[in-house]
């Protein structure tokens, strides 16, 4: 049995934001929500959040997470401070504590199973996650035994010249018997140079003591500012664009190349240079993106083309080609084998299957049936001012160029609109429309230039 406490209260003072540091993003999730989808394989009987500094912000940005409780902690006074106000709310509690911070996102799920492995197989009072740093300049050390138990933990400002030396640092990162730390939790005191009450200081208190040390030492880097922030992405970008080639995709170009974590992506997938992928955007076997495409929260079927295009909120069907310079969004969804060329924009529009708008025109609030031809410059002009209106159009209906559509309106099946018209009435099945001013030639004009 094991219960996660997840610290969370830290403001972030070097992030330079009114945002809590936990609250920052990095590939599609806020920090704090990478750490707890680290968890979740554990299934632990509890999670807890300590909260601080806009608790009520972190609250609500996790208020989506099942199963996961708030704890707050008023001052913050350390990460021993933070651990004591669970006090209260594990009381007869028996099982382990796993520890972990919020500003620490890169952590593998199968290191934290091998912590808590270690810990349990060797009935240890606490078990902490260390790591052997090149540069451990921050950090504080740990000095073990050559099984690995752990004998001091210095802070790094509390480090003498000799102790920095030390490569092995402390991650943050700990499992402890509750009830042997309960015990101790009352009793930590401020003897320090920050004068706060470390969790570390726990650790020394209770008895037997191990070290694990991780693998990659990448995976506890935490998150103090922006430039951390950055390279924690770099990181990130590297796992998953090494996990999806290792899985059949191709990117070309892959340094060029950002996709979410929460991106789902089929063999035979071609990823082009400069194109982005993100939020739960999921492309299907054989389709090709990019270059220069941008796809947020979208579908895009089975192989679809997508080329310098950004594409948010939407759904591509299999075999459609869109781009070059389109712009879908607001739940667009274009049905199979279709086209949607340069400089097209829709908005809250369905495209029955192999209809075409090519080039520079724009649908909002549009439903067009099968078979549909949207000449060049056609636009549905749905917007009154006040409220947006609906466009209806049906199957095999052809629009000329530079047609305007002024909803409300429905068009019927096998409709003609003439090039130029400017349709404001609805029209029935089986009819050409044409709605422009007659042409008048005079003959003989000529400017007078006085």
């Amino acid at each position: 049995m094991v219960v996660v406490a997840i610290l969370a209260a830290g403001r972030g003072t070097r992030m330079k934001s009114n945002l809590p540091k936990v609250l920052h993003t990095l590939g599609g999730r806020s920090l704090v929500e990478r750490v707890i989808e680290s968890v979740k394989p554990l299934a632990p009987s509890r999670q807890m959040a300590i909260v601080g500094y806009q608790a009520e912000s972190v609250e609500a940005a996790l208020k989506h997470v099942s199963n996961l409780e708030f704890v707050l902690q008023t001052e913050q006074l350390g990460t021993g401070h933070a651990i004591q106000q669970l006090l209260p709310h594990l009381e007869g509690y028996t099982g382990d504590l796993l520890v972990l911070n919020g500003d620490v996102p890169l952590l593998r799920t199968e290191t934290l199973k091998q912590l808590l492995q270690v810990h349990q197989e060797n009935q240890n009072a606490a078990t902490i996650l260390t790591a052997q740093l090149p540069d451990p300049k921050g950090y504080g050390r740990v000095f073990c035994n050559g099984e690995n138990i752990v004998q001091q933990i210095v802070e790094d400002k509390d480090c003498t010249a000799a102790q920095k030396q030390n490569r092995r640092i402390n991650a943050g990162v700990y499992c402890f018997r509750w009830t042997d730390l309960a015990l101790c939790l009352p009793h930590l005191g401020t003897n320090n140079a920050q004068k706060e009450y470390y969790l570390t200081d726990a650790v020394t208190q209770v008895s037997p003591v191990m070290s694990v040390d991780v693998e990659d030492y990448q995976e506890i880097l935490g998150i103090n500012d922006r430039l951390q922030l950055a390279n924690a992405y770099d990181i990130l970008q590297q796992r998953i664009k090494e996990k999806w080639m290792a899985a059949g995709i191709t990117l070309i170009d892959p340094n060029s190349i950002t996709i979410d974590e929460t991106v789902e992506l089929q063999p035979d997938v071609i990823i082009e240079p400069s194109s982005h992928l993100r939020g739960k955007t999921v492309i299907k076997t054989g389709s090709r993106i990019g270059p220069g495409s941008l796809i947020e929260n979208s579908y895009i079927g089975e192989n679809a083309t997508v080329m310098y295009s950004v594409i948010t909120d939407s759904t591509i069907n299999a075999g459609t080609k869109v781009g070059p310079y389109a712009h879908l969004r607001g739940h667009a969804e274009v049905g199979a084998n279709c086209r949607i060329g340069n400089f097209v924009e829709l908005k809250n529009t369905k495209m029955g299957e192999y209809s075409n708008v090519a080039h520079l025109s724009y649908l909002g609030d549009t439903t067009a049936g099968t078979k549909v031809n949207i000449g060049a410059g056609t636009i549905t002009a749905n917007y009154d001012g006040v409220k947006k209106h609906p466009t209806k159009i049906g199957d095999r209906t052809k629009t000329g160029s530079n047609s305007v559509l002024v909803a409300p309106l429905n068009l019927g099946n096998d409709v003609y609109i003439a090039a130029g018209s400017t349709i404001t009435e609805d029209v029935s099945d089986n009819c050409l429309v044409i709605a422009r001013s007659r042409q008048v030639i005079k003959e003989g004009w000529k400017l007078d230039k006085k």
